[in-house]
């Protein structure tokens, strides 16, 4: 005989198991199968199928209904946890269908103490908070290695990101500041143009977005006399902080990065003729990418940013 056709004759089946603790609960088969509205031979039947599969008597039968025996309690208690466990592993499967519970991922290269980036991860928690949601900050070459090859779901970042397949939706833009000790000269001024930046000293984070603010300084300081000294530092923003309360230079930063208070600093906006000088950021994410986190989260995007996103 087939032994896939022998095992299923002489699987326990979830229905006889939900019998069986409805009649102990109800301590009574014929009261339990009208409850269930099912015929009392039906229910008595299905438990006396499952006794003759685990091999022991799980009730003891009496004119005034039914009592556990002492093996039958262990079979119950354990019935009762398998029959929980099932609950809950239907209920947290329609939960991932519907995008109200599962795993989103989202990578960035530019700080959330503060912004549009915070305010959208706390309001998304706050909305689904059976979503686990995991942060990675990296450079955007390795955020777009990741999202290729599905260890994040999207990607929130400046700039370009060299992928073919991936969708993108546009999103807010951030002005850029310029970060100097609380007692510098340029701090009396409640802004600074580019132009003011001539005669000073740069500190630059080498990870993102450090290279953009470069490339950006360049375009705006076209000739190199009225250029600043630009010292590039393959250490994080926070011990770029640090050194400019030592009083090695000053920075650029992103609106966002205001959130992390530095005892001694303070920010002032950059601008050039025009105004603000800012940069944009977009939502990155793989076509083919099913999560059905993933589409809770790109509608509260369009939700929160629907001026950038009425086109598409």
């Amino acid at each position: 005989m087939d032994q896939s056709r022998t095992s299923r004759e002489h699987a326990v089946d979830l229905q006889q198991l939900r019998f069986a603790v409805a009649a102990a609960d109800y301590g009574s088969i014929r009261q339990a199968a009208e409850l269930l509205s099912i015929r009392h031979s039906i229910l008595s039947r299905s438990i006396r199928q499952l006794e003759h599969l685990i091999g022991v008597a799980i009730f003891e039968r009496s004119g005034g209904g039914v009592k556990p025996t002492p093996a039958g309690r262990s079979v119950l208690r354990m019935a009762r946890l398998i029959l929980e466990q099932v609950d809950v592993l239907v209920a947290t499967a329609k939960s991932n269908g519907r995008g109200e519970a599962g795993r989103l991922s989202i990578g960035f290269c530019t700080s959330i103490s503060a912004g549009n980036l915070r305010a959208t991860l706390t309001e998304f928690k706050n909305r689904l908070p059976r979503i686990e949601l995991a942060t990675f900050e990296r450079s955007r070459t390795r955020l777009a290695t990741a999202l290729r090859n599905g260890t994040v779901d999207i990607l929130v970042v400046t700039g370009e990101v060299p992928l073919l397949d991936n969708n993108v939706r546009p999103l807010w833009s951030e002005r850029i500041l310029v970060s100097l000790a609380e007692d510098h000269p340029l701090a009396t001024r409640s802004a600074i143009y580019w132009t003011d930046l001539r005669n000073e000293t740069v500190l630059l984070s080498q990870h993102d977005p450090g290279r953009e603010l470069e490339d950006l300084l360049i375009s705006k300081l076209v000739s190199p006399e009225d250029r600043p000294r630009i010292e590039r530092h393959d250490v994080s923003r926070g011990i770029i902080k640090s050194l400019i309360s030592m009083k090695l230079g000053i920075s650029l930063v992103l609106e966002s990065d205001v959130g992390a208070s530095f005892a001694g600093l303070v920010y002032r906006e950059l601008r050039d003729g025009t105004g603000s000088t800012r940069f944009d950021f977009a939502a990155h994410w793989r076509a083919d990418n099913d999560n059905p986190a993933l589409d809770g989260f790109l509608k509260l995007l369009a939700e929160r940013y629907p001026s950038l996103t009425s086109g598409e």
